[in-house]
């Protein structure tokens, strides 16, 4: 008789099917995240766990996902390793990441969420949280290393399973409890007054989203919604999201859109006149609101943050909320109190819990949306302005960003490695009219000031086939146009 199961490492599964384990989770094709390869990846991440001691047999394991059309099936061989391995899954239905990262820290346990975040729905992932937040970069190493055993008769040829797997009942509070954190911690009414538009689209926090303003007293109005996957990227807006904003401004009155990516963990916010926020900024607005000592951000985060000068602490990280949390970690080691963080994308993270007038909000160290949402309405009413004039409050900093899609990462890397041995004379013949080069930032990916102030910062996307680039400059309009120069540029790398 043969092997009754085949036992192989996490990193060779990587090598075998395409899908790479890296930044709080697996990603790849939809079509290669087969159900063979899923539950792989659950055992492996549940397996670490109970080896360090964090879990054990009988826990309980919170999953989420969102609408993509993978999703259910990819739910699904999760589901199965989890009970395949002794667990017990506690199903939070279609609901927001940071519901399934909130419900595993209240009550301790390990989580995932089935999402691709912002990318084209045909690719998808699993994010993994530990029972104390997000997978770190620790934590993926080891990860890759385990050994898992799986009974070969369980799959068919195409990494199907063989059986039809059971179905769980949705429970309800999950996404309760997400939605209570905030309506317990702010002021019952805080936001009576407010108008809000909730563009839905295929977001799978616009319930959530629109009954945590209306909780708080806020007008929603939710528009937009699509039964089509739509892949809303918070750091690159699409035209037709720009024009759409643009077009309710002028058929409704409201004081804020509000919206997030595919999962509800990175905010898309618009002002009344149908513009929308970068999220860098927005970071900047809410950690002021929230009266932080200490904020952590990623390298490619606009620079009002220090030349605010709101906050006694700043720290730059790489781009990733493991690099975001490592930071937080090591601010509030140092003595920092109310540590918070966020990316370019506007995703907002709270390391420790915030007390406020008797009311606490728990820490919540993953992106988050709502508490930006909340947070810059609360300012704007604070100030006494609409909230296209919050950004007024800051010194004149302005990025753009962008990126060329379908641009082989091996052919990004191998670029910005010649630019890099070219030095800052090569960078600024590369980048012509801006003057000498005058700081090199290899943080992550290549970050270049010069001469006249601006800022140009390259870098490979750690999730998709894209080259992104970020500028910075006195105006948007010139953030903008130089966002396009530099695209210009890059776009010659192809050939």
């Amino acid at each position: 008789m043969g092997e009754k199961n085949e036992v192989f490492a996490i990193s060779d599964l990587m090598v075998q099917s395409g899908v790479g384990f890296g930044t709080s989770g697996a990603r790849g094709l939809a079509v290669a995240m087969t159900e063979r390869v899923c539950y792989a990846y659950t055992l492996g991440f549940l397996q670490y766990l109970e080896r360090c001691g964090d879990i054990r047999p009988g826990d309980e394991v919170v999953v989420g996902g969102d609408f993509r059309p993978s999703t259910p099936r990819i739910l699904g061989a999760c589901i199965r390793a989890i009970m395949d391995l002794g667990y017990v899954p506690l199903h939070g239905g279609f609901i927001p990441s940071p519901a399934v990262a909130n419900e595993g820290l209240r009550r301790g346990v390990a989580s995932l969420m089935v999402t691709g975040s912002h990318i084209p729905d045909d690719r998808n992932g699993i994010k993994f949280n530990k029972p104390d937040g997000e997978v770190l970069k620790s934590d993926e190493a080891a990860i890759r290393e385990q050994e898992v055993q799986i009974p070969r008769s369980l799959f068919d040829e195409t990494g199907a399973f063989s059986e039809a797997s059971p179905e769980l009942t949705i429970d309800p509070s999950v996404a309760r409890h997400y939605v209570s954190r905030y309506l317990e911690f702010f002021t019952p009414g805080c936001l009576s007054g407010s108008r809000v538009l909730v563009y839905e689209h295929s977001s799978v926090a616009a319930a959530a989203v629109a009954e945590i303003l209306l909780g708080l007293g806020a007008e929603v109005q939710s528009i937009g919604h699509s039964e089509i996957f739509l892949p809303v990227d918070t750091e690159a807006v699409r035209p037709e999201d720009v024009a759409l904003a643009e077009q309710w401004a002028a058929q409704h009155e409201f004081d804020m859109i509000v919206s997030t990516d595919g999962d509800g963990d990175r905010p898309l916010i618009g002002d009344e006149r149908g513009h929308w926020l970068r999220g860098d900024v927005l970071g900047v607005l809410v950690a002021h609101c929230l009266a932080a000592d200490a904020v952590v951000t990623p390298v490619s985060s606009n620079s009002l943050l220090e030349l605010s000068a709101w906050f006694p602490h700043t720290v730059r990280t790489r781009i990733g909320s493991p690099y975001v949390i490592e930071g937080m970690q090591q601010a509030a080691a140092n003595g920092a109190q109310r540590v918070v963080g966020y990316e370019a994308n506007g995703g907002f993270l709270t390391f420790a819990d915030i007390e406020d007038n008797g009311r606490l909000l728990p820490a919540l160290p993953t992106r988050d949306a709502v508490l930006v949402a909340i947070s810059v309405l609360l300012l704007a009413r604070r100030h006494g302005l609409p909230v296209s004039k919050l950004p007024g409050l800051l010194p004149p900093r302005f990025t753009a960003s962008d990126r060329l899609k379908a641009f082989p990462t091996e052919v990004s890397r191998e670029q910005i490695r010649q630019l890099r041995e070219q030095g800052a004379t090569g960078m600024a013949e590369a980048f012509p009219g801006l003057g000498r080069v005058t700081d090199i930032d290899e943080t992550d990916g290549l970050r270049m000031q010069f001469g006249n102030g601006e800022v140009v910062h390259l870098r490979p996307s750690g999730n998709a086939p894209e080259l992104r680039c970020y500028t910075e400059a006195a105006s948007p309009a010139r953030a903008a146009e130089l966002n396009v120069e530099c695209l210009a540029v890059l776009e010659k790398w192809r050939s």
